[in-house]
């Protein structure tokens, strides 16, 4: 497994424990290097006793291509959509994170991460995780963002 690996597994592990967990905890993005440090020991020793790696045995993950405005950009992992997000988003009724956009189960999912003004999909606001697919428009704030291919 590689230290990118460990580090996805270590992030994807924390962001699911962190979206079950009844209270708020910071996005991976603002624990500190020693909390990060633990999640890649607990995901390593979890791949240790398996004998394999756990990426050996996931589905593969589509690239998540997504456009606002002009601007096309492609994702391979999870990632926050903000005005401080890791894809960032220029409008005041943005909230600093958002909306994440996460995997499971080999699909690409959205889901508000408590924002003011919400997050709307195909012109409805949701309150739980939904499904991308070609062609889903989500909206933060003003701005649109369409899904290109998920």
């Amino acid at each position: 497994m590689t230290s990118s690996d460990l580090e996805h597994l270590a992030r994807t592990a924390y962001e699911a424990h962190r979206g079950a967990h009844p209270t708020d905890l910071p996005a991976w993005e603002e624990t500190t290097e020693q909390e990060q440090q633990a999640w890649k020991v607990a995901v390593h020793a979890v791949a240790a006793q398996t004998g394999t790696t756990i990426m050996e045995r996931a589905a593969p993950v589509r690239a998540l291509v997504i456009q606002t405005g002009d601007k096309r950009r492609t994702f391979q992992a999870e990632f926050t959509a903000g005005r401080q997000g890791n894809l960032p988003i220029d409008d005041e009724f943005a909230s600093g994170h958002h909306c994440r956009f996460l995997v499971a189960h080999g699909q690409w999912l959205v889901e508000d991460m408590g924002s003011t003004n919400g997050t709307w999909l195909n012109g409805r606001r949701f309150h739980a995780a939904q499904r991308l697919k070609k062609g889903d428009k989500i909206k933060i704030g003003h701005t649109v963002i369409v899904v290109v291919s998920a």
